[in-house]
């Protein structure tokens, strides 16, 4: 099998890194070659894949499907459907990351460790889509929602795992982005298909999920992935893995404020998008509510793609990551707080440039940040497993929280103020980090 080879040249901390290299197995050392354009585009295209194959039925088919089937009298009543069944697929998301990640840890297949994974939890999610095109009623539609985003947290700890695994300190910066780019380009590319070419239920899902596995394959099959050898596995038993899925904030204080900066931000980001349909159209009393939508989208998403790119480039560079992360968090909340006080169409033009802006430059340079402070190179998969729930979750349990507190704390201005004191939370959270400047 050929695989795509990390280039040659040498991250800045290499003397030291290879060191560390030397004395542990190939799986689990310290990376310390640079990872070349092709593996970085592979990686790219399969992250496309992944965020059109989860971000389109969240922000468009699911909810159709649920208002067409449920045929509420309200749009609370919709939002609140949709959020028990993101709800219920965010406490699985919650126990399949971590897990997940910690079995790929273990994996000794000759294929490699995190191999298997990302061609197991792509079948899974893909599988799961296109079933769910089939369903016409709210009970089948919950339970292959859930399988999807069990595949699509299988698939996602692997791949995200190849970062620790193969790409140096140097790199893992501008790598990073192009987990967070092709998000927003994703979506947008997601719903286009979805209301143009392959229009209705079942060619929407059916759509995404071929587009997965099309985009994901190539990564999986050409990528290099050290073999771990049974010597170094991790104790593969069910105490261990318990035990495992324990990171104990005083003893590693950095991975702590990192994962609960990473909740904090998170939390206000999906807070501040997911119900941004309803607040055109009963917030500000849109005519043009959809179109606006649309624009608000590729408004969001030309910011996403220069932050995440420009914003990892340069912490690369300048070797710094916690300063980028907290000026990302007080952007969200300054968009929120636009948002929450004035409540005006254009107004809500320029917040959802500043919001992606911000939530650019966190995706990409705290994932960076979250490689940095892991505990244990043999667990990586696991530890960034249980990172990784705290960007999964929150978007699951943002529609039945913001309904909740449109419904109960006085509109959506007090949503969008909850926004704000979430991203402000988590700047002064990851403000705590002190191994990573």
């Amino acid at each position: 099998m050929s695989a795509v080879t990390p280039g040659d040249a040498r991250d800045a901390k290499a003397p030291k890194e290879a060191t560390a290299a030397t004395s542990a197995p190939e799986a689990l050392a310290e990376p310390v070659r640079r990872v070349g354009g092709g593996w970085i585009a592979l990686f790219g295209a399969a992250w496309l894949g992944i965020w059109m194959a989860q971000l389109t039925p969240i922000q468009l088919l699911l909810p159709l499907q649920v208002e067409q089937h449920l045929e509420a009298a309200s749009w609370t009543e919709n939002v609140v459907a949709f959020g028990v069944i993101s709800a219920i697929a965010g406490v699985f998301a919650l126990i399949a990351f971590p897990v997940t990640g910690a079995l790929s840890d273990r994996t000794t297949s000759r294929f490699g460790r995190r191999r298997p994974w990302i061609a197991g939890g792509a079948l899974l999610f893909a599988v799961s889509l296109f079933l769910l095109g089939l369903q016409d009623g709210l009970v089948g539609v919950g339970i292959w929602w859930t399988l999807a985003i069990v595949g699509f947290c299988i698939l996602s700890a692997a791949l995200t795992a190849t970062i620790s695994d193969q790409v140096p300190v140097g790199q893992r910066g501008f790598v990073s982005s192009w987990i967070s780019a092709p998000q927003a380009i994703g979506l947008i590319l997601g719903v286009l298909l979805a209301t143009t070419l392959f229009t209705g239920q079942f060619l929407g899902y059916t759509a995404v999920a071929v587009l997965l596995v099309v985009l994901v394959v190539p990564f999986c099959l050409l990528m290099p992935d050290a073999r771990l050898d049974r010597r170094d596995r991790p104790p593969l038993t069910l105490k261990a893995l318990v035990e495992g899925m324990w990171v104990s904030p005083v003893a590693h204080p950095d991975f702590g404020w990192t994962l609960l900066s990473r909740i904090l931000v998170n939390i206000g980001n999906a807070l501040g998008t997911t119900l941004l349909l309803y607040f055109l159209m009963f917030g500000l009393r849109d005519p043009n509510a959809e179109d606006d939508l649309l624009v608000l989208i590729v408004v969001y998403t030309i910011f996403v793609v220069l932050a995440s790119i420009v914003a990892g480039a340069l912490s690369d560079k300048l070797a710094r990551r916690r300063m980028f992360v907290l000026v990302a968090a007080v952007l969200q909340a300054l968009a929120a707080l636009l948002l929450a006080f004035v409540p005006d169409l254009t107004v809500t033009m320029v917040a959802a440039g500043l919001l992606g802006l911000g939530y650019g430059c966190f995706l990409s340079v705290d994932q960076a940040l979250a490689t940095q402070v892991l505990p244990d190179p043999a667990s990586r998969g696991k530890d960034l497993g249980i990172m990784n729930i705290a960007t999964a979750v929150p978007q699951a349990m943002a529609p039945l929280l913001g309904a909740a507190i449109v419904s109960m704390m006085g509109g959506f201005p007090a949503l969008f103020l909850v926004s704000a004191v979430f991203g402000l939370a988590g700047a002064a959270a990851v403000s705590r980090v002190r191994s990573v400047r």
